[in-house]
């Protein structure tokens, strides 16, 4: 079931060069592997470790938010570089223990695989675990485009990734749809002149606060995703 919100709807006529996606909370749940980073580091410290439901909302923003989450206001009597080392050199060594796809998301990718439309990833994500993670689920063989939050001196919620992803793969940002699942997606794509869609399913504290992000659509679930895709184009 598709769930639109519109700003512009695309000229039905218009081709559809290219779907780019973020990743952590669009295509992988990776939250509870960064969980476990977190829990590891705050148990070294002799701090209470955080409940998967409590840091799943959190997921989205990386490191830096959930050290502040699972510290609290004792993260000022520690160096916070220290944490953020000791979070991502766990994270790296455990970082596709828990991880898996969203359910649908191999089915929309085949499909985009099968009817030519390349697709590509833009994450804030530090490139090197980026492409750390990617290998150990073969469903992204056939990514054209992987930029981390760390390739660029900019990253999202500047456009200037997603542009750059669109130079690389020689596609029109106007004929592109960012799919992510916080509002610094939405806004990066707006600003980069594509279509935004909301990914619904991934780590969205609450729903009702999408309604400001001023996407073009909001899906539920992957295969609405796919679905409307299939409508608009």
């Amino acid at each position: 079931m598709i769930n639109t919100m519109i700003n512009n709807k695309p000229d039905q006529t218009s081709k559809l060069e290219a779907v780019l996606f973020d990743l952590d909370g669009t295509l992988l749940d990776t939250a509870n592997d960064l969980g476990e980073a977190l829990n590891h580091v705050l148990k070294k410290k002799g701090l209470p470790i955080i409940d998967r439901k409590i840091y799943r909302p959190e997921a989205s923003n990386g490191a830096k938010g959930l050290l502040e989450l699972g510290f609290g206001s004792k993260i000022n009597e520690f160096n916070y570089e220290s944490l953020r080392v000791e979070f991502l050199d766990y994270y790296e060594n455990n970082l596709a223990r828990y991880t898996r796809l969203y359910d649908g998301i191999d089915k929309l990718l085949t499909y985009l695989d099968s009817n030519d439309i390349p697709w590509g990833i833009i994450t804030n994500k530090p490139e090197n675990l980026t492409l750390l993670l990617l290998p150990n689920y073969q469903e992204f063989k056939h990514c054209q485009c992987i930029i981390g939050g760390d390739t660029l001196p900019k990253r999202k919620p500047d456009p200037a990734p997603l542009l750059h992803a669109c130079e690389l793969m020689s596609v029109t940002a106007e004929n592109c749809i960012y799919v992510g699942d916080a509002q610094r997606d939405i806004d990066a794509g707006n600003n980069a002149n594509m279509k935004t869609v909301i990914a619904q399913w991934g780590y969205i504290f609450d729903l009702k606060e999408t309604e400001n992000w001023q996407a073009n659509y909001s899906t539920k679930t992957p295969d609405a995703l796919e679905e409307l895709i299939k409508n608009i184009y």
